[in-house]
């Protein structure tokens, strides 16, 4: 059978039973630490820039056992001290709030029934013992008894280190940066459709890359919809459902047109914009219409080491983007959004940005106008770069699948024949959704091995 790039070189790095990442964060328990430890060779892993560069989503860990426990009553916090001679603390107020029992947790849906006014957050403990079967037990002051699992605790230790490994475990917010030398992951259209190993290593692609390129689907309509319904749901825009990339009369969107398409990020003009896009090509021009992407986090990291004030000025100043027209309905929307937006660590999480609905209203201070336009053009400047964009041609039956809160895809212009009309279909997902996909995927891929 034939297999993607993607899936041939995660197959193999799925079939260990430990992260070495949660290994290193879970041993970091033991002592305190400023610093989380590094993060560890490429354990699932596609081939970028001649590198293995997409680690694990984090597998299955070895079992931990509790060698003793003791109650901090100074404190209000619970000692675990673990076989390997580690240690970890956990509040009190923390082991009541979460207390697994089936009369403070709804078990069929893991979700909590204890209500906040009934916590006492200055809770102390009667008793705090290892039971037979190695979880821990605690009787509280009110004979309330929880019982706790020694696997669940130890991935919820609250050590830096710990946390930031649950915490990538999560959300997968590892990401892998790239220039124009990228080799573009691909995968197998209807493996990913069929297998759970392939779907799982095209989404960790996704994420971890931000791009990935399917081969082999009809090159007829109907295939987005397809693979979103692989994922979960289509998110539904004032475009519809899905969309039909051509040359139209009396265009309601310049991508509806044969021109450039400069690069840019879809939707700025929502103030929660689709956090995924899939395009689908069903023909393709016989000249010109080649794709373009740069990796916007990437470019953003080049402008903060090379111009910190205009990143700082792209963080912080909001400006204003709109969008009218009918399409699937009538719309006229507006929003306010940075061009990039940083995390509380400072991290970037999203780029919003598209020269096309950015609007003529700019609500800044005079004196901040120049600044921001100086710090924009500084950013675009960097993203047109040529050692900074991939250019690709799109051929009938290609899907490309990227993250839109990162990449920036553009267009070069082409040829309109009326004999040979070019034609890409697309949708769009939230990242929410295709994250759910992903966990339920890595749950049930390692389940099966």
């Amino acid at each position: 059978m034939w297999m993607s790039t993607v899936a041939r070189l995660a197959l193999p790095a799925l079939q260990r039973s430990t992260s070495a990442m949660t290994r290193q964060a879970l041993r970091a328990c033991r002592r305190p630490g400023p610093t989380a430890a590094p993060l560890p060779p490429c354990l699932v892993s596609l081939h970028l820039r001649g590198r293995h560069t997409l680690e694990s989503a984090s597998l299955p860990v070895s079992r931990h056992l509790v060698r003793h426990v003791r109650a901090l009553d100074d404190d209000r916090q619970m000692e675990v001290e673990w076989e390997d001679g580690g240690h970890s603390l956990y509040p009190f107020t923390w082991l009541r709030d979460n207390c697994q029992c089936p009369l403070c947790t709804l078990q069929s849906a893991q979700a909590r029934t204890l209500l906040l006014a009934d916590l006492d957050i200055h809770t102390g403990v009667d008793v705090v013992e290892v039971t037979n079967d190695n979880k821990v037990s605690i009787v509280w002051p009110d004979q309330h008894v929880s019982v706790f699992d020694a696997e669940w605790l130890k991935k919820r230790c609250f050590s830096p280190a710990a946390r930031l490994a649950m915490q990538e475990e999560l959300f997968l917010n590892r990401r892998y940066y790239w220039d124009s030398t990228l080799r573009i992951p691909s995968a197998d259209f209807d493996e990913v459709l069929r297998d759970d190993k392939a779907a799982l290593a095209w989404l960790l692609a996704l994420r971890r890359v931000g791009m990935v390129y399917l081969k082999g689907a009809p090159a007829e309509q109907g295939q987005v919809a397809r693979l979103a319904e692989r994922i979960g749901y289509l998110r539904l825009t004032f475009y519809g459902h899905t969309w039909q990339v051509q040359d139209k009369p009396m265009a309601n969107n310049v991508a509806y047109t044969s021109g450039k398409l400069s690069l840019h990020t879809d939707y700025p003009a929502l103030h929660f914009a689709p956090g995924v896009q899939f395009l689908h090509c069903i023909n393709q021009a016989k000249e010109g219409g080649e794709s373009e992407v740069v990796d916007g986090f990437h470019m953003a990291e080049q402008l903060q080491r090379e111009d910190p004030e205009a990143f700082q000025t792209l963080t912080s100043l909001r400006v204003d983007f709109t969008d009218t027209g009918t399409d699937y309905c009538d719309f006229m929307l507006q929003s306010k959004n940075c061009i990039i937006d940083v995390d509380a660590d400072g991290r970037v999480v999203k780029i919003n940005y598209n020269n096309a609905t950015r609007d003529s209203v700019l609500d800044l201070p005079l004196h901040q106008v120049q600044p921001f336009y100086r710090a924009l053009k500084a950013y675009v400047d960097i993203m047109n770069r040529p050692e900074n964009v991939v250019t690709y041609r799109m051929e009938p039956g290609d899907i490309v699948t990227f993250d839109n809160w990162r990449l920036l895809h553009g267009r070069k212009s082409y040829i309109s024949r009326p004999e040979r009309l070019r034609h890409l279909e697309g949708c769009y997902l939230d990242w929410d959704e295709v994250m759910s996909r992903l966990r339920i995927l890595r749950k049930a891929v390692h389940e099966d091995l």
